[in-house]
């Protein structure tokens, strides 16, 4: 008998700063995604926030080459979830219905990896790939983040958080507060990945434009020690109750530091995998990995970044708890250079969703769903 194929929505784009790269990784998801396991619904979400039902990911335009594809306004009917929990379904105009029994949220920065969907995804019942609410919401947020590190005993680079009232009130407090992380320093705002809102700061009448930068994009920033002449590693974890780490990464920027633009735009940035370190270094990165990602309760997914000096300074940076997904991604490729292929990533990642639902679901934690689910 013929297995029935998992329906799955592939959710990209989204809200935030991060939109073209959340559309760039669904397409390479849907090229991996078998047509004979999967039925697949593809929705973009506008910059306006709307759900569109389209036939795939949008495409590179011609001559764009420097511009990444987005959503369109017009693009696809609009479609929404179904408001019964528990029923798995997306919702067309007219009231057409088409089933859901897992959904992959590719959605980078707010509105899509900080809890929001995933918290809407818990209440409407359907199992996701990805961290939950509160892992998502930390993996987020940078400042909240180190704190849970330095609580499981792990390294972080010394910094600072601005709130931006603090900033508006008594700049010169601000100023102060800073002097011990010296020069150079990075500002960050405390709320967004892709390198978005970065700038790296080289003396204190800098500042002021930095932060002015960082705090466009959310109310919190990060002012971080530069991790100087260390280099950049990674690290992709993988697994629910039992993570398992990959093997290293290592990212060569061909900027001064690894901006939007060098990961998205510019092909002089390398990325080296695996890292070229000693035996007992990636033993050490794996491990902190693996404790970064039970640090903030995550599941399924996630990269941690570090900084590493040579001979032995390992330092975290930060976890994504939903890394960019193209076939040239760091996520990705690490799995590939420990064993794991592009589309057997993907299957393990629907499969660690599902085993989370079903698990929650028989304690009493999220509604089933009727009438649909793989094993129907």
């Amino acid at each position: 008998m013929t297995e029935p194929k998992v329906r799955l929505l592939l959710l990209f784009g989204g809200r935030s700063a991060e939109h073209e790269i959340s559309v760039v990784s669904a397409a390479s998801i849907l090229s991996a995604l078998d047509p004979d396991r999967y039925e697949v619904s593809s929705v973009g979400i506008d910059k306006d926030g709307r759900w569109h039902l389209l036939p795939g990911p949008p495409a590179l335009a011609p001559g764009a080459a420097d511009e990444l594809p987005a959503v369109a306004t017009e693009a696809g009917s609009e479609v929404a979830l179904a408001r019964e929990p528990g029923s798995g379904a997306l919702v067309g105009e007219g009231g057409d219905r088409r089933p859901v029994d897992v959904v992959f949220p590719v959605l980078h920065g707010p509105f899509g990896e900080d809890g929001t969907i995933q918290g809407l995804l818990e209440l409407a019942g359907i199992p996701y790939v990805g961290a939950g609410v509160l892992a998502s919401a930390v993996g987020m947020d940078k400042a909240v983040q180190k704190v849970l590190f330095r609580a499981a005993g792990l390294p972080v680079v010394r910094h600072e958080v601005v709130h931006e009232r603090e900033w508006r009130d008594d700049p010169d407090d601000v100023l102060a507060r800073t002097e011990f992380l010296g020069m150079p320093l990075f500002v960050k705002p405390a709320a967004l990945g892709s390198s978005v809102g970065i700038t790296k700061v080289k003396s204190m009448a800098d500042l002021d434009a930095a932060m002015e930068e960082a705090l466009r994009h959310g109310p919190k920033a990060v002012i971080e020690q530069a991790a100087e002449g260390a280099r950049e590693i990674e690290v992709a974890v993988l697994g629910n109750d039992d993570p398992v780490a990959s093997v290293p990464g290592e990212i060569l920027p061909s900027a001064e530091f690894y901006d939007y633009r060098a990961k998205y735009l510019d092909e002089g940035t390398r990325l080296e995998v695996p890292a070229k370190v000693e035996p007992e270094v990636v033993e050490e990165l794996q491990r902190m990995a693996v404790a970064a990602f039970r640090a903030i309760d995550a599941s399924g997914m996630a990269r941690v970044d570090f900084f590493y000096r040579e001979p032995r300074e390992v330092i975290v940076n930060e976890i994504n708890t939903i890394p960019g997904f193209t076939q040239v991604s760091m996520y990705p490729r690490m799995w590939e250079a420990s064993g794991l292929s592009y589309s057997e990533l993907v299957d393990r990642l629907v499969d660690l969703a599902i085993e989370r639902h079903e698990r929650a679901s028989s304690r009493g934690g999220a509604p089933a769903i009727r009438g649909g689910g793989p094993d129907r």
